[in-house]
């Protein structure tokens, strides 16, 4: 499992679901936990923990990332600027068009959770 700090883990899991197609492989809102998933994958694949950022040090973190701008996750897609174009239809904000360089084409958007999010394609 890997995590990514969120300011309402209940929220993000309704947009990382509702928005950018992940399952859901635990959801105990009782204790505040939920982890997804890739579309697909089997209970067995690798979780993304929705942390919550009630610590101070991972508050600290996700907001210092966020300030400066930086992508908190980048997760792979096959055709960026197709889900760039699902996701601005969904009304989710990008820091601007798909771009390319030489490791791929990638776009930034934010999670609305405290978060940016890459979108990258090789």
């Amino acid at each position: 499992m890997c995590s990514i700090h969120v300011k309402d883990p209940a929220a993000a899991h309704s947009f990382y679901t509702g928005t950018l197609g992940f399952e859901t492989l635990m959801a105990m809102q009782e204790y505040n936990l939920y982890i997804i998933k890739d579309p697909g994958a089997d209970a067995n694949s690798v979780g993304l923990l929705l942390e919550p950022s009630d610590n101070p040090i991972a508050a600290n973190y996700m907001n210092a990332l966020h300030d400066a701008g930086l992508p908190a996750i980048v997760f792979g897609v096959p055709d960026v600027q197709a889900e760039y174009d699902r996701l601005i239809n969904e009304g989710v904000v990008f820091r601007g068009e798909p771009a390319e360089d030489p490791s791929g084409i990638s776009a930034v958007f934010d999670d609305g959770c405290g978060n940016f999010v890459q979108l990258h394609q090789d």
